[in-house]
């Protein structure tokens, strides 16, 4: 059967011209880019430098093992849940007052995070961090994207991003060892502000104004936009979960303590997904659809994973060698570097050629495999001599796997979803990295508690085992979901949107073969006298019988 080719008629076919050249100076940009990159910096490099302060920390405030992990948690939690709000509330306010507020805030809140003398101030205050840091995330994006709408210094800026990242994990390691071995922990915080606050007021000055949106809304209808009832029952389940698992190590797995939250977790948990699913797509922190496309949960469980392996490596070896071994703070961090380091050299593993031409579903499964194999060499390090032969190639391969594992299930979780969904899928995806760190380090933390407790204390390496084996167990349920789950034969289903390059051409004219199928290369020609130089770029959207089938750049 022959196919024919038919052009729409003006009629059908509706065309907007989106103007994307930048207005300002590449000085300009450049410079709110480093802003940017250096507020990525600071998240990473307190964290990763608050490793090195745990022992410090516990001491401090007297916290058990198993309540250690809310030094990291109650941050990770937070910045969780309400970065599913902040996306919202960035397109709803305006992100340029969104990114400055949860900047100035974060500044403010870690001043004060250095003079507390209380366990609990300090943990709330952690939390009120990591709300204020979410605000910062997706606003930061949507001004990035403003900043640089041609896709060739686009992607720069966001590969740029993601690096500082990075470098903020390695140098957050010794930052800490540092602040914590000549100074004191609280300079981990202070250092944070003493950057933070001016460089608020740097980008509160250079960054333009925002463009309003033309549709005005009431402050009732952007208020229930937010969904604040489904954020805070989803914080409530986890919350409770995390104090549930953290209080079976201490109470007991069959106590009063432990079981009621956990009930009243899992209880919350349903009530947050029935609220979803009552909510329109608008409103929604989660709209109940985003589960249904093909590859998305299975790509939101995967993305549990990177964070769950660093960080329970980070606090498990960190905790082991300085309280244990007697390591300083500063050898710790040293020994620890490997991992960093191999985190950010493998954030440019997609520019291999024969890589980005595999399929996301076995590169995940590899970097599974690679994280597996460096948790069964940790089991059997059992003493400071084991580094080099077991712990260090460990961190080498369980890094590498982890970030090959975080940048393809990124990339494959975009691709699977509707352009139209961006923000929400970024936003839950980052939500189940962070809720990966925190719930893991929670599990993890609670069986090395149980099993040190039978066995001799810390010292007794059969309570780390014991974590490195759950956690070896965790990675492979989810690698076997991935396995038969994930469907490969569903990327010309989805591919709803197609890009071209804009060409040298005197009109538009749309060729499609069968019908409204997905296009493949080839199958649609637009021609536009719009042509631009590099730093420009030309947006036409168009769709056939209202139903928008494309977009050309």
């Amino acid at each position: 059967m022959g196919s024919s080719s038919e052009s729409p008629t003006s009629s059908d076919l509706d065309v907007e011209h989106l103007d994307r050249r930048p207005t300002l100076s590449n000085v300009h940009r450049y410079t709110l880019l480093l802003i940017f990159c250096i507020t990525q910096f600071l998240y990473t490099t307190t964290n990763s430098a608050l490793f090195s302060a745990i022992p410090t920390l516990v001491r401090k405030f007297d916290f058990t093992q198993s309540q250690s992990v809310w030094i990291i948690s109650a941050y990770q939690l937070t910045f969780a849940s309400f970065l599913l709000m902040s996306g919202k509330i960035s397109d709803i306010y305006n992100p340029k007052y969104t990114f400055l507020a949860g900047k100035f805030i974060l500044g403010v809140i870690c001043i004060g995070l250095g003079f507390v003398s209380d366990g609990i101030l300090f943990l709330a205050l952690r939390a009120l961090s990591g709300i204020a840091a979410s605000l910062t995330v997706p606003s930061a994006l949507a001004l990035l994207i403003g900043l640089f709408p041609e896709p060739k210094h686009q992607a720069i800026a966001i590969a740029a991003l993601g690096a500082w990242g990075a470098i903020g994990i390695v140098l957050g390691l010794i930052t800490g060892a540092l602040f914590v071995e000549y100074t004191s922990w609280s300079w981990v915080f202070w250092f944070v502000s003493a950057v933070i606050i001016p460089t608020t007021f740097v980008a509160a000055f250079l960054i333009p104004q925002q463009k309003q949106s033309a549709v005005r809304k009431s402050g009732f209808i952007k208020f229930k936009s937010l969904d604040v009832t489904g954020i805070s029952l989803l914080t409530a389940a986890v919350i409770l979960f995390i104090f549930a698992v953290t209080s079976g190590s201490i109470a007991g797995w069959g106590s009063a303590m432990t079981l009621v939250p956990l009930v009243v977790s899992i209880a919350t948990t349903a009530v947050f997904f029935y609220w979803e699913a009552l909510q329109p797509v608008g409103c929604a922190a989660v709209p109940s659809s985003t589960w249904f496309i093909p590859n998305f949960s299975v790509l939101f469980g995967t993305a549990l994973l990177p964070y769950f392996w660093w960080a329970n490596i980070f606090t498990t070896y960190v905790l082991l060698w300085q309280d244990v071994y007697q390591w300083s703070a500063m050898s710790s961090a040293v020994h620890m570097l490997p991992i960093g380091i191999t985190a950010f050299i493998f954030t440019f593993a997609y520019r291999v050629t024969w890589l980005r031409s595999l399929s996301a579903k076995w590169v995940i499964l590899f970097g599974a495999l690679m994280m597996m194999a460096a948790l069964v060499l940790f089991a059997f390090a059992d003493g400071p001599d084991k580094y080099w032969s077991l712990v260090f190639p460990g961190f080498i391969i369980g890094s590498a796997g982890a970030m090959l594992t975080n940048i393809s299930a990124n990339i494959a979780i975009f691709r699977a979803t509707p352009p139209s969904m961006a923000g929400t899928v970024g936003a839950m995806f980052n939500c189940g990295l962070q809720l990966g760190s925190a719930v893991g380090l929670a599990a993890v933390g609670s069986i090395q508690a149980s099993v040190q407790e039978r066995h001799g204390g810390l010292a007794d390496y059969r309570g780390q085992s014991a974590g490195f084996w759950f956690m070896l167990a965790c990675i492979s349920l989810a690698a076997l979901a991935v396995l038969v789950f994930y469907r490969t034969d569903t990327a010309l289903k989805i591919a709803s949107t197609v890009q071209v390059p804009v060409v040298e051409v005197k009109h538009i004219s749309v060729t499609l073969r069968g019908g409204l199928n997905p296009w493949h290369e080839g199958e649609a020609k637009v021609e536009s006298l719009d042509v631009t130089k590099e730093d420009t770029q030309s947006y036409l959207r168009f769709s056939l019988h209202g139903s928008r089938v494309g977009e050309v750049t």
